[in-house]
């Protein structure tokens, strides 16, 4: 008889994931310097705020703009480093008070972007009135028309620096980003309060469209989507964005932060985050999830392998997108990524191995159509 777990596990593998800075409290030149040193950078939440900001030349610019946003609606926040900076958004550490707290300020005010940051600060005054059975940072001020987010700064570490962690993290937090997750994935907030992200009827035939599925993947995943909606099965809150570098692990519990996708979801959409960034060197946690996954049913079961057919697929059309540009650049670079590694190559290993995740995810999805 078929199983999730036995169709979407492999003997692990050896293979080097893309080793990059990542995460919401991170200053992702710790995480470029290397494993060792990433590590001890994940405890970067809990330590003493030193340093000051330079706001002179252009980026200083950019950092004032972003200050006086954050003045606008919290007057009292005191700026002391700059956590992260991209083209997208800029995050700082300062104080409010006695309170530690982080001001996320949005730079690309294209819609996509805006919107995902509004749906992340209604998420935030959702949980004030509501409070999730996970710990969530306390929302201390928001402007949705500026997009500036003040939220607290909670101690701990972070579960992964990267989104794909280059070795396999410790059981014992794996353990802890399955409870929390498995805690939140149970809690039923009012309907009205979170909407539905992903369209997943539109999200297939794009992807068909776009050449990223066959016709018998469109077919297999409209069969297992037709058999659900019959089943009557109920959504399932999700985090949307359940990657360990979203999940800080502090003294009193896994934190979850980053919540620009949070909603209704088929049940296990989380799951299949997980299992898909936990890759191929955590056979075990892998095994953990499938039975997870499967654990309330036929219909459970085919909702968590029609979401990692769509998250394993939005990866690898990521992670293409990502060599493609590296190559482009590469001659332009000057240095490899490491010591004998060419430029791009960490970006295509992980590629190769995501490609080997599509494939488990397609022969799983076939089996259970099979069984139907």
């Amino acid at each position: 008889m078929y199983t999730a777990s036995s169709s979407v596990s492999a003997p692990p593998r050896p293979h080097r994931p893309l080793v990059a800075g990542s995460g919401p409290y991170l200053d992702p030149h710790h995480a470029a310097a290397g494993t060792g040193r990433a590590r001890r950078a994940a405890g970067t939440g809990s330590q003493p705020l030193s340093g000051r900001l330079d706001l002179s030349g252009p980026q200083g610019a950019q950092l004032r703009s972003a200050l006086a946003s954050v003045h606008r609606i919290c007057p009292e926040f005191q700026p002391v480093q700059v956590l992260r900076r991209s083209g997208r958004s800029v995050l700082l550490v300062g104080t409010v008070g006695r309170t530690t707290a982080v001001a996320k300020c949005l730079l690309d005010r294209s819609e996509q972007w805006t919107e995902r940051f509004r749906h992340e600060i209604a998420a935030y005054r959702a949980f004030v009135r509501h409070r999730p059975p996970v710990r969530v940072p306390r929302l201390i001020a928001a402007d949705p028309d500026h997009c500036t987010l003040v939220i607290e700064r909670m101690p701990g570490r972070v579960a992964a620096l990267t989104r794909h962690p280059a070795e396999a993290p410790p059981r014992a937090d794996v353990r802890a980003a399955l409870g929390a997750i498995d805690k939140l994935n149970h809690w039923r907030p009012a309907a009205e309060m979170f909407g539905r992200p992903l369209n997943y009827g539109k999200r297939l035939t794009d992807f068909h469209a776009l050449g990223l599925f066959t016709d018998r993947d469109l077919g297999d995943l409209q069969k297992l989507l037709h058999g659900i909606s019959r089943s009557a099965l109920p959504w399932q809150f999700c985090h949307g964005d359940a990657l360990l570098s979203n999940m800080i692990l502090s003294p009193a519990g896994p934190v979850l932060v980053d919540w620009e996708h949070a909603g209704w979801y088929l049940p296990g959409y989380d799951l299949a985050t997980l299992w898909m960034i936990l890759g191929d060197a955590s056979p075990v946690a892998r095994r953990q999830i499938s039975q997870l996954a499967q654990a309330a049913g036929t219909a459970a079961r085919d909702a968590f392998l029609v979401n990692l057919m769509l998250v394993t697929t939005r990866e690898v059309r990521r992670y293409e997108a990502k060599v493609q540009r590296t190559m482009r650049e590469a001659p332009s670079a000057g240095t490899p990524a490491g010591p004998g590694v060419p430029p791009g190559e960490e970006q295509r290993l992980l590629l190769r191995r995501l490609h080997d995740d599509c494939a488990l995810a397609r022969r799983a999805v076939r089996a259970a159509v099979g069984t139907r």
